[in-house]
């Protein structure tokens, strides 16, 4: 009698726990990754899977699941260098297509958030948006739903814009890249002309583009917005560092 009634417990308990809502966290910032795991854990349909610092210990962790179905994996737009926050999504997506994939962060950049739905993510929650609408969105994304939680009706357009300009081409091609990457030093047109071998009116065609390309008009606000959407890397650019660059062009 005890013995059946011992297995029934257990098999009510995995019923349970198979029903809940699984999450992966993937953010470099500990504290953050902390409080989204409390988060998550505060809800009765929800439990944490795994959670990673890393890209490639996230998708390890994602790898190591076994349910098929009913898991989001929140991949912080944070997640920089060779393997970053859009690398993860594309080899998610590739590798384990059965699972949502929901961006997240703090203000990206609005290229950031098209270049993430283009390689493969699901829809973007954003950080500072209430906890009651990220947890909602989680679930909404969970029934099949795109889902951009937190951001201004105005941005909606621009981000759609970006995920088919993308689909035509790069958002910056390997020369922009290059251009703005020295132009982050703070050199003006002539100087970057002089370093890449080129004219002056050249760089400043160069510079032209990738404003357009970024929807900016300038170029410290370039910059801010290449090096957050992981197209360039640039040490100084933060959420609140904005440093002046001399106008070269």
């Amino acid at each position: 009698m005890s013995r059946t009634n011992g297995s029934s417990s257990a098999a009510r308990a995995n019923q349970t726990t198979a029903s809940r809502l699984g999450v992966v966290v993937v953010d470099p910032i500990l504290t953050a990754r902390a409080g989204t795991r409390l988060l998550v854990e505060s809800q009765q349909d929800m439990e944490v899977l795994g959670e990673a610092a890393w890209a490639d210990e996230g998708l390890q962790a994602v790898r190591r699941i076994r349910r098929r179905g009913r898991v989001a994996v929140l991949v912080s737009l944070g997640l920089t260098g060779e393997y970053d926050a859009f690398w993860l999504i594309r080899e998610i997506r590739e590798r384990c297509p059965h699972n949502v994939i929901l961006a997240f962060g703090v203000s990206p950049a609005r290229i950031a958030i098209s270049r993430a739905l283009f390689v493969g993510a699901d829809g973007y929650l954003d950080s500072s948006t209430e906890p009651e609408e990220f947890l909602d969105g989680v679930r909404r994304a969970l029934e099949g739903q795109v889902v951009l939680t937190g951001l201004p009706l105005d941005c909606l357009g621009p981000i759609a814009e970006g995920v088919e300009r993308q689909c035509d081409e790069p958002p910056l091609t390997s020369r922009e890249r290059e251009v703005l990457s020295i132009a982050a030093e703070g050199l003006t047109a002539r100087e970057i002309g002089v370093r890449l071998g080129g004219a002056e009116r050249t760089v400043t065609t160069h510079l032209a583009h990738i404003y357009g390309k970024l929807g900016v008009g300038g170029r410290v606000e370039a910059i801010t917005e290449a090096a957050r959407a992981g197209l360039v890397t640039v040490g100084w650019v933060g959420d609140d560092d904005r440093r002046l660059i001399p106008a070269g062009a």
